[in-house]
Order: C-alpha cells, then sequence, then structure tokens
C-alpha cells in the first residue's frame, strides 16, 4: 500500500523481565519482550514485516529476527548509544508511512547487571581506542568523565550548583517510589545525593544511573491496521534526530546537547509547541542529562535548567512531569534505554501507570508527551512526539 501519506501509530508496547533477572540470557528477554508487545498490541505475528534491533548479536539485527522467527523485508540495525531507539522509531514511521514496511517491532533486552555480577564482563569505561577516540583515551578520559566535564561547564557558564543536579535525582526516585516495576524506590535526599562516593566530580554515585538487567518493545503500525488492535493507539506525530560529535574536542559548546536540534525539528513536524507537552522522558545516564535537556528541548531557557528543576516542577503533578517511571536513575538501565522512554510515554498517554499515571487539569489523561534519547556522550539526541487521540 504505497503512500507517503499513512498515519503511524504505537500499538504495542511491553516490557520484559527487569531489574534483577539472574536466569535469563539477552536472547530470552528479547523473545519476552516481543512476545509481550504483540499479546499488548492484539495482532498476530503475521503482520510484522519490520524489525529494528540493536546491540545484541555479530550481525544486529538479523541473529535477533532469526531467534524470534521472524523474516522482515525491512530492518534497522542503527547504533547511536541510547538515542538507538528514537532514531529508528522515526526510520520506521518514515518506512510504514512511505508503504516500505507495514508493521515493525522494536526490541531490546540485556543482562549489563548479570554480566558483571557473574564476572562474564566489566564496567565500560570507555568505548574503544579506535579513531578520534585514540587522542583522548590515553589521557583517562573515561565516559563518565566526559559527562561530568560537560556539567562542570553548565556550572561554570551557567551558576548552576550541585544542589540543582542532586534534584533531579531526587525527583527521579520519588516518581520511582510510585512506580512497583522500579528497581530503588526509597526516598533520597539532596544531601544524601552529594555525600555519596564520587565517581567523576562533580557526580557522586547518585547522581549516575543504575545498572540494571531488562528488555522492552515497542510495535509500530500503519493506520489501516489500527481498528484491529487491542489498545487505542498512540501517534507519531513528529521526529527528529541529530550528531554532533565524536571526540570532544569537536564538540563546540558542552552546555547544548544535540538535542537543541533534534526537538526542533521534532515539535516543528509535529506542529506543536514545548509548551504543549504534558509530560517529557528523558534519557538520564546523569542528572546533568535530565536538565540540559530540558533547557534544549524548549522547555526552560539556555541557563535555566537548574532553576527549573527545583521545588517539583518534574515531579508526578508538578508542571511538566519528567520520567515518570523513575528513569535510568531509579526505575532501570539495562544499556541502550531510549526505548524504555517509548514504553513509558505510550503508558501515559493511554492512561495504564496506575499510582503514576500523570493527570491534567479535571483528572483527563494527558494529550501529548515527548521522548528524547541521547547516546554516547551527548554525541547524538532521538527525539520523538507523540499524540492520543
Amino acid at each position: 500500500m504505497p503512500s507517503s501519506h499513512r498515519k503511524v501509530a504505537v500499538v504495542g508496547i511491553s516490557l520484559a523481565d527487569c531489574g534483577r533477572v539472574e536466569t535469563a540470557t539477552p536472547y530470552a528477554l528479547h523473545a519476552q519482550a516481543a512476545r509481550r508487545a504483540l499479546a499488548d498490541s492484539g495482532l498476530d505475528r503475521s503482520v510484522v514485516d519490520g524489525f529494528a534491533s540493536a546491540g545484541l548479536g555479530t550481525l544486529a539485527p538479523v541473529e535477533v529476527a532469526e531467534y524470534l522467527g521472524l523474516k522482515p523485508t525491512w530492518v534497522d540495525s542503527t547504533s547511536v548509544g541510547g538515542s538507538t531507539w528514537e532514531v529508528m522509531a522515526a526510520h520506521a514511521a518514515d518506512a510504514i508511512a512511505a508503504g516500505r514496511a507495514n508493521a515493525v517491532l522494536l526490541v531490546y533486552g540485556s543482562t549489563a547487571r548479570s554480566d558483571i555480577k557473574a564476572g562474564r564482563r566489566t564496567s565500560n569505561l570507555s568505548f574503544g581506542a579506535r579513531g578520534p577516540l585514540q587522542f583522548e583515551v590515553p589521557y583517562g578520559h573515561s565516559l563518565v568523565a566526559k559527562y561530568a566535564m560537560a556539567a562542570r561547564r553548565h556550572m561554570h557558564a551557567y551558576g548552576t550548583t550541585l544542589e540543582q543536579l542532586a534534584e533531579v535525582a531526587v525527583q527521579a526516585r520519588a516518581n520511582a517510589a510510585a512506580n512497583p516495576d522500579a528497581m530503588f524506590r526509597d526516598p533520597i535526599t539532596v544531601d544524601e545525593v552529594l555525600s555519596g562516593p564520587m565517581i567523576a566530580d562533580p557526580f557522586t554515585k547518585l547522581h549516575c544511573c543504575i545498572r540494571s538487567d531488562g528488555g522492552c518493545a515497542v510495535l509500530l503500525a500503519a493506520e489501516e491496521y489500527v481498528p484491529d488492535t487491542a489498545k487505542e493507539p498512540v501517534w507519531i506525530l513528529g521526529t527528529g534526530e541529530h550528531v554532533s560529535h565524536s571526540a570532544m574536542s569537536e564538540w563546540d559548546d558542552f552546555t547544548v546537547s544535540p538535542a537543541a536540534v533534534s526537538g526542533r525539528l521534532a515539535f516543528e513536524r509535529a506542529g506543536v509547541r514545548p509548551a504543549d507537552i504534558d509530560l517529557a522522558e528523558i534519557y538520564d545516564a546523569f542528572t546533568y542529562m535530565t536538565l540540559v535537556t530540558l533547557e534544549d528541548l524548549g522547555f526552560c531557557a539556555k541557563g535555566e535548567g537548574g532553576a527549573y528543576v527545583e521545588k517539583g516542577r518534574t515531579g508526578l503533578t508538578g508542571e511538566l512531569p519528567v520520567n515518570t517511571d523513575g528513569g535510568g536513575l531509579s526505575a532501570c538501565h539495562p544499556g541502550m534505554r531510549g526505548l524504555f522512554l517509548l514504553v513509558e510515554a505510550v503508558r501515559q498517554l493511554r492512561g495504564e501507570a496506575g499510582e503514576r499515571q500523570v493527570r491534567k487539569a479535571g483528572g483527563r489523561l494527558p494529550e501529548l508527551a515527548v521522548a528524547s534519547g541521547t547516546g554516547g556522550w551527548f554525541c547524538s539526541s532521538g527525539t520523538v512526539v507523540l499524540g492520543r487521540g
């Protein structure tokens, strides 16, 4: 059905088992998430003719598709870190709109935590020492240090405080308290964040994402499949993607993330403004990522992110609920977390979030959400605007 005007909806979402999953393989988590997403959609697996996956196997997504028993005619293995899934969703939506695919399944699964506990792998201090990275690795510039250096630059330029950065972690944990699937739910305070063990100045342990196992899946389909689905559709309204640098020396401004471009494109293509958005799901491997992405998506002016995150603005009943499941700082972070952002955004728009459900005035469900993923060390960004009804 060739058409460049077909609307595209998210028709199925799911989480695989998350948190501490010591008896499953990454392939098993992919399969579990895929089965659950299809069941959520009410569609038969035979409609799936597109598949997107990254991060597993030598020939991703070929190996994962084979494991799932799929033989897709459209595939994507784009890998740009945490923003992979927003970028993949954008590519899938374009393919469906153009008639190149009808239903595309995006799946992710990882046993990152269990693998480390069992000694099957070690932590990632860097992404390697090839290409442009060879000029930074000899100086001990680890992955977390790159984020920390960017945070320090924002503090220097705009007076952002350690307490303001810590407030991001505190609010994420408060949101997680209402999420039964979150890995950490006990409240934390700003003082507890600040007094924790130092990881990379200014980040203490609670400024950094947790490490978990887990997986999830999202099924996108063309509008003609919507009448046969089990749930109300959530529509893809607009998307944007952008890459800015690989070497830190090529990053023009440490206080501006690539979301400044991907967000603008997504909002323009969706025909909405940041002020119209009811909730935001933002990649938060570190507290600074949330703060600077809020600025770059246009929810506050550049340099005002620190003040914005104070006073509960990003809580479930705040001005702009952010990372309503607790995010990577408290809920789960099994690696490339971007797909979890889409799952939570859809869950909120459907009204399926239980105790953490966001409500508008009069108890109405939210109508618009944005999911914005960041990859590498602010190297890439993908932003998706989603709408209900």
